[in-house]
């Protein structure tokens, strides 16, 4: 889909906040509300708007620790992979989970309440599971968090 300035607009807009209402889009966007549907509607069957979500305040829900794990794969096999995929999948600490290039061989971002916490889920995915390495990182202060996609045209 190729999208436009209008269209690149809204995403924009959805992004800044996902409870404006049609009419208010439309208005930001000089479209009628009709043609503004008419775009949403299409933004989403494309794919390109995957669902509607709230951002949560962690710190609100006791959730003060962040922490980054790198995991370095023992011997990769297409069944350790999908084992360490069904451990991080059932680990709702685990916000975000990546394959990633360099020394290691995956990144996963935990939120927990405190160390305890955190110590109990850092032992429920290391202890199924044969890494060779684990490398924690403790998010000492966060300076800017889930920022909004870039919608820029090209």
């Amino acid at each position: 889909m190729n999208l436009d300035h209008i269209d690149r607009r809204l995403l924009a807009e959805l992004q800044r906040d996902s409870t404006r209402s049609q009419r208010e889009l439309a208005d930001l966007t000089g479209l009628s509300q009709n043609a503004c549907w008419r775009r949403l509607q299409a933004l989403k069957k494309s794919g390109i708007i995957d669902r509607y979500t709230a951002v949560v305040n962690r710190h609100r829900l006791g959730l003060s620790m962040t922490v980054f794990m790198m995991l370095k794969a023992g011997q990769y096999t297409a069944l350790w992979h999908d084992h360490l995929c069904n451990i991080v999948s059932r680990t709702p600490e685990v916000v975000d989970f990546y394959r990633v290039g360099g020394s290691y061989d995956y990144c996963l971002k935990l939120v927990t309440q405190d160390m305890a916490s955190f110590d109990a889920t850092y032992r429920q995915i290391t202890e199924h599971i044969e890494l060779k390495d684990v490398v924690t990182h403790f998010v000492m202060e966060t300076l800017e968090e889930q920022r909004p996609l870039p919608v820029k045209g090209k």
